[in-house]
């Protein structure tokens, strides 16, 4: 949709007093409450962006609301304060153009004191997407048509920067992206990426109906709304098809990069070893590896990991532990140590910046060999997840689990609840045989262990839905019923958090435990 465009006359018009704005316009209010003076709380940088002319106001306020001769630039008017004050008293033409041009809003003092809450919330890094979704919510549905736009996209960043993805998260991102839609608010190409993310990896396991919403949403930012697609998009589409096995589907996106001539970058290749790896063509992931070093990329610890899971998958093992013996033989001679985040979104900031310089460093050889001195290369805390959860839910070898917990100790990477995740479901995979080394009394060392870090209130360890499934079934595999029944009381005594769509998701899985203890009681 074209939006129009409002000249300066149009601007000045809207304020004479010839022209009544319809009732029906909710920016329109003859008297501006005396809470629309107050300062706007704002990040310094972020008011330092949006201080513009009044040629650049009068050519991006003017929307498709039902009256077009009113001003409804709700965006700018905290940079227009910020600009008259910065020009100084004796700046009278700046303070006659905002005197013309200020916007009659209809901004109340509830609406004010709800959009400084969601400002402070999204400005508050430990703040969770629950309490500013909660807050956002508050407001008249759109509610990003209250939003000045600095806060419009920090709020739509701040629900695509998840850990993991989950079908709440999706829809909480997808309301809000309906909400710009709906008022007429264009989204960026960025803004468009999170959504296809979310579409097709909101769950674990991805599945044909994803697929399918994903290229949905692609379609509809491409056809409907004319944003082009660039590197990371055609990289989701690519990551998406290959987790749902569709290698065909792959197979045709990477095809339209070509033909489009964009170009690959890190997370391409990456992407590329991994499909490589589920079409199991070991080969093929050894020769895009040498790609993405002939191309200039740096090579770090997440192009390894993703070259081990790659072989791994392609049923090469051999050849995966060979490459995690190298890592460990760099690391030792190296200087530098592991980098260890237990914030999963500093590796994120990492890779990128690690990304943008790696573009720069490419047409600089030296500088390139530089960064690429620069890179730790020691195993991470994804490297154990990798080979700990295929040796105890594949190949089910203990001694080998055991001594990649050893290793995690020399390399001063903490046990995490992904590792403690693993070694349960090897106890579920592979316990309760005759001669296995998965006995009962090893598994209740492993919970023992467990119930000690939840004790200490440990950041790495906590009880989600998973972990309590599995655990669960491993007491079942390993001592029976009447002893899983047990643990299952004390988690569920513990897991204080659990939401009511986790505690069903859980009881579904584990109904098979939990009805017979029950129909053993009724019995009794």
């Amino acid at each position: 949709m074209q939006l129009s465009t409002a000249s300066s006359d149009d601007l000045a018009a809207c304020t004479s007093a010839s022209t009544v704005p319809s009732p029906k316009s909710i920016f329109y209010h003859p008297n501006p409450p005396a809470s629309y003076n107050r300062p706007f709380t704002r990040p310094a940088k972020a008011l330092e962006s949006e201080i513009v002319s009044p040629e650049a106001v009068s050519a991006s306020t003017s929307h498709s609301h039902d009256n077009p001769g009113v001003f409804h630039h709700q965006d700018a008017f905290p940079a227009l304060d910020l600009a008259v004050k910065e020009a100084g008293p004796g700046s009278g033409a700046g303070l006659s153009y905002l005197e013309r041009t200020r916007p009659a809003l209809l901004y109340s003092e509830e609406y004010h004191g709800i959009i400084v809450r969601l400002q402070m919330l999204l400005d508050e890094r430990e703040s969770s997407h629950e309490q500013i979704y909660e807050m956002y919510s508050q407001l008249p549905s759109p509610g990003v048509k209250y939003l000045p736009q600095v806060i419009r996209r920090q709020l739509l960043h701040r629900l695509s920067n998840i850990e993991r993805k989950t079908r709440t998260a999706m829809l909480r991102y997808m309301a809000v992206v309906d909400h710009m839609k709906e008022a007429s608010i264009p989204l960026k190409a960025s803004e468009w990426d999170s959504a296809i993310a979310y579409a097709g990896r909101c769950i674990a396991n991805v599945s044909s109906t994803e697929v399918e919403s994903a290229l949905h949403v692609w379609r509809e930012m491409e056809q409907e709304a004319g944003v082009k697609s660039g590197q990371v998009t055609f990289n989701i589409l690519f990551d998406i098809a290959t987790k749902a096995g569709k290698l065909v589907l792959a197979e045709m996106i990477l095809d339209e990069m070509q033909r489009r001539e964009v170009a690959y970058n890190d997370y391409s290749y990456k992407g590329i070893m991994f499909y490589q790896g589920v079409k199991g063509n070991g080969a093929a992931i050894r020769t895009t590896y040498r790609e993405m070093v002939e191309a200039g990329h740096t090579v770090d610890i997440v192009v390894l990991d993703c070259v081990i899971s790659s072989l791994i998958r392609a049923g090469e093992l051999p050849a995966a532990e060979q490459v995690y013996e190298r890592m460990k033989n760099l690391a030792h001679r190296q200087t530098g140590k592991p980098i260890h985040k237990s914030d999963y979104r500093a590796p994120r900031e990492f890779i990128r910046t690690l990304d943008t310089a790696a573009q720069r460093a490419s047409k600089r050889h030296k500088s390139s060999s530089q960064l690429q001195a620069e890179q730790c290369l020691a195993p991470d805390l994804r490297t154990f997840c990798i080979l700990i959860g295929h040796h105890a839910c594949v190949t089910g070898e203990l001694g080998r689990v055991a001594a990649l917990v050893e290793d995690m100790r020399i390399f001063d990477i903490p046990l995490d609840g992904l590792i403690m995740l693993r070694i349960f479901k090897g106890f579920a995979f592979h316990g309760g045989t005759k001669y296995t080394s998965w006995t009962r009394q090893r598994l209740e060392l492993v919970w023992a262990s467990l119930l000690s870090m939840l004790d200490k209130e440990m950041d790495n360890v906590r009880l989600a839905k998973w972990m309590v499934v599995w655990v669960v079934r491993a007491f079942e595999r390993c001592c029976g019923e009447e002893r899983a029944f047990q643990i299952w009381e004390e988690l569920r005594n513990r897991w204080t958090t659990a939401g009511e769509e986790d505690q069903r998701a859980v009881e579904h899985q584990l109904q098979n435990v939990l009805r017979n203890r029950v129909a053993a009681g009724c019995n009794g």
